[in-house]
């Protein structure tokens, strides 16, 4: 009866052993749910033109895979990095830091960095310049979409030709009905809210507008963004395919779950590739 027990509390072990040997950060999925490794990843990011990597941006997993995936990607194709986090008329200072014209002091001082920029997005900027790669500040400068929240896009009308020259050319087309929208739209609940998808529509468009600005045939242009921009194949994503269908994109959206071993449903079809994180991960912020 002794030995019965001791097989049994072994076994006990031996099990438990192996679930806890199991645990993951961070699982991909399809879109329609089913698991993905992180070499069916590369695979398609290789074949496509643009990948569109929707982030978390207090997430520290997030940007450890927007790291390692630009690190083996650079081995076969030829990058552009661009990224929300930086606003266009901020290039001239990114550029100069990516061309060693100034120091990361310098950087800092210059252009109006994220307060997680040093953890998060230092080693994008980082790699591209020790790389040679282009890095793309595809944003629009926060004050011009506060002025869309405030008195919609027709305030832009009024900025000079130079100021223009950092958002996407005018009028932005734009399409109420689209479910990422509507959905803003019910969150602000009426009165001034109407504008408020619209100040994310003048990001979404302002962001497309300088990843084909910045894109050349053959490139594999990768662009980092909150995920929200291209959720469920819209924002920046819509407005890409409005000026170049031809083009093969590939899309990766963020969430978090407590349980990383099925996709939850309201999570399907968000992307290409859905990044499912543990919700017990630390943030960076």
């Amino acid at each position: 009866m002794k030995l019965k027990i001791l097989i049994i509390s072994m076994i006990l072990q031996l099990g438990w052993s192996a679930t806890a040997q199991k645990k993951q950060a961070y699982q991909l999925y399809t879109a329609q749910g089913k698991k993905a490794s992180y070499g069916k990843l590369i695979k398609a990011a290789l074949k496509s033109d643009m990948v569109l990597f929707g982030e978390l941006h207090n997430n520290p997993i997030a940007h450890w895979l927007q790291l390692e995936l630009i690190k083996d990607l650079h081995e076969k194709r030829n990058l552009v990095l661009g990224a929300e986090m930086f606003e266009a008329d901020n290039q001239e200072a990114l550029t100069s830091y990516l061309e060693d014209r100034i120091d990361a002091k310098g950087l800092d001082s210059m252009a109006r960095l994220w307060n997680n920029y040093k953890t998060d997005y230092a080693p994008l900027v980082d790699f591209a310049k020790n790389n040679d790669l282009q890095f793309i500040a595809t944003n629009i400068p926060r004050r011009y979409a506060s002025m869309v929240f405030r008195d919609d896009f027709e305030s832009l009308d009024q900025l000079p030709n130079n100021e223009k020259s950092w958002i996407a050319p005018l009028p932005i087309e734009y399409d109420p009905e689209l479910p990422g929208y509507k959905n803003m739209l019910t969150m602000m609940g009426g009165g001034r809210g109407e504008t408020f998808p619209k100040a994310q529509a003048i990001k979404d468009a302002t962001m497309a507008h300088f990843i084909l600005e910045n894109f050349q045939d053959g490139q594999l242009f990768v662009h980092f963004h909150g995920t929200y921009h291209t959720d469920n194949f819209e924002g920046i994503l819509w407005y890409l395919q409005r000026n170049r269908a031809d083009l093969k994109y590939v899309t990766i959206s963020t969430v978090e779950q407590e349980d990383i071993s099925k996709l939850s449903g309201d999570h399907l079809n968000k992307a290409d590739f859905i990044l499912v994180i543990d919700a017990d991960m630390t943030k960076t912020y």
